[in-house]
């Protein structure tokens, strides 16, 4: 199984803002002040333009979809957590934790995505759980490490530690499960994504152990993430603050690979940090400081992977 595709799903947005629902548990929005809507999801449309034009430069396959105004979907940028799309043609649906972001779900996409050639076999749909309060939001919450059949991924609530081995015994993989925490207003909080504190490539992972206060937990994700042959490229949880974490390995043109990051998580990261991860892939940052500060979320949360095989 591959690790990294060359295709990408990314919806550009029509009515970004702060998402008030998804606010209470992620710690990393922020309100613009004296910043109306319109500018705000302005703003966010021409950073996403400029992120899709890096993309594409490198060799990537970019689907993009456009978001509608009805229903209300503030976070529709951010897609990879309700849906993934897998090798053997499998979809997979998810249950979100915000209401208004359970209408981000759309059926349209897999004809869009039927349209360029990517075809879906069987749906997994695990959003029932919704019913039951209970959560677990796609590749935010699940970091898979396709080659090694590992799913590593940090409770929290949006992350349900059984819907998590349920995804494991039905995929076929092992989980690698633990809490990760940041510092906010000076008490421990849980990551609300895993996808904020590690990013797991072919070849190395960038993680921040900092974040895993549990020492004996934070010794099995090493130790798994050394077993698989990964380096391990540490971040500090300052940087995790700057999104050094969210980032995305994926292929371009002639399978070169890029590891995909905003500009503020590249600024933060040490000449000696960029040269580990320099050792392995090029890197491609593009700025993305509104979608950041409202959206609580970065490059890795815009782009869903496909990996469904091209007809």
């Amino acid at each position: 199984m591959s690790q990294t595709t060359n295709t990408i799903l990314m919806i550009r947005p029509v009515a970004f803002r702060m998402n008030e629902q998804t606010a209470v548990n992620n710690y990393y929005q922020k309100v613009l002040d004296h910043t109306t809507p319109a500018t705000v999801n302005a703003k966010a449309q021409m950073e996403f333009d400029a992120f899709v034009e890096k993309l594409q430069a490198v060799g990537v396959e970019v689907i993009v979809v456009n978001d509608t105004l009805s229903p209300d979907t503030p976070d529709s940028i951010f897609p990879n957590n309700w849906i993934s799309f897998h090798e053997n043609g499998d979809v997979v649906l998810y249950p979100m934790f915000a209401k208004n972001r359970r209408l981000e779900r759309r059926e349209d996409i897999l004809d869009i995505l039927e349209e360029k050639g990517y075809p879906t076999k069987d749906i997994m749909d695990y959003t029932a759980a919704e019913e039951d309060g209970i959560f677990l939001e796609g590749t935010g919450s699940l970091l898979i490490d396709r080659e090694n059949e590992k799913v590593y991924c940090a409770l929290s609530p949006r992350a349900d530690e059984e819907l998590v081995i349920e995804f494991c015994e039905d995929f076929e993989m092992d989980p690698v499960i633990f809490e990760a925490y940041q510092t906010v207003n000076g008490e421990r909080k849980l990551i609300y994504h895993t996808n904020v504190m590690m990013c797991l490539a072919e070849t190395f992972a960038v993680i921040c152990s900092d974040c895993i206060d549990d020492k004996q937990e934070r010794k099995i994700v090493l130790k798994h993430l050394k077993e698989s042959g990964k380096e391990i490229i540490t971040i500090t949880e300052e940087q995790v603050n700057s999104f050094a974490g969210n980032m995305l390995q994926v292929k371009g043109a002639n399978d070169e690979r890029f590891l995909v990051m905003s500009t503020s998580a590249y600024q933060s990261l040490t000449p000696q940090q960029i040269k580990s991860i320099e050792k392995h892939n090029k890197i491609v940052h593009s700025s993305l400081d509104t979608i950041e500060a409202c959206g609580g979320g970065s490059a890795r949360c815009m782009m869903a992977e496909v990996f469904l095989p091209k007809v």
